[in-house]
């Protein structure tokens, strides 16, 4: 059974209305809608609400009244639906998001890091001993601009796969 059809039941069960439907779960008559005619897909936050307030198992809403059933009786796994799709590339995009997330931040932090050892070179004191040697904190130089440069390549790459990774959905 699709997804649609399975709130509709569900909907029906209870003796409800979609506008009742709707106000059970905090969402607009419209949205119930779209649901029943499978025009969009709730997020995984709506299915637990949907299951929790009308007692029915995440089994069915995900896979169908069938295809829970199915693996009740043999184990075996069922054809993938559509509410099952989704919440696979929901979960997908999130680890990606997470992903994009932190490569930002360690960029970020590699060019803060950059930054600061100019900003100590700049502020040390340079001077001579009495044997003539001088000293001073060249090395910070070459640093600062090593965490610069592997900063921007961190978050450029982010960049570049999320643009093409975004290229590559707009396509399909």
């Amino acid at each position: 059974m699709k997804f649609g059809e399975q709130i509709k039941a569900i909907r029906k069960e209870s003796g409800l209305t979609q506008e009742q439907f709707a106000a059970k779960l905090d969402v607009t008559r419209q949205a119930v809608s779209n649901w029943e005619n499978e025009r969009n897909l709730p997020d995984i936050e709506m299915l637990i609400r949907i299951s929790r307030t009308f007692h029915v198992s995440l089994d069915r809403l995900i896979l169908g009244e069938d295809g829970a059933a199915m693996n009740k009786r043999t184990g075996n796994e069922t054809e993938i639906n559509a509410m099952a799709e989704k919440l696979i590339e929901d979960g997908s995009e999130t680890r990606r998001a997470r992903m994009n997330l932190v490569s930002t931040v360690i960029g970020g932090v590699l060019m803060l890091l950059g930054f600061m050892c100019f900003a100590i070179k700049a502020l040390s004191v340079e001077y001579v001993d009495a044997q003539g040697i001088l000293h001073e904190n060249f090395f910070l130089l070459p640093v600062g601009f090593l965490f610069l440069f592997a900063g921007f390549v961190v978050i450029l790459i982010s960049g570049i796969a999320y643009l093409v990774k975004r290229h590559k959905t707009e396509n399909e």
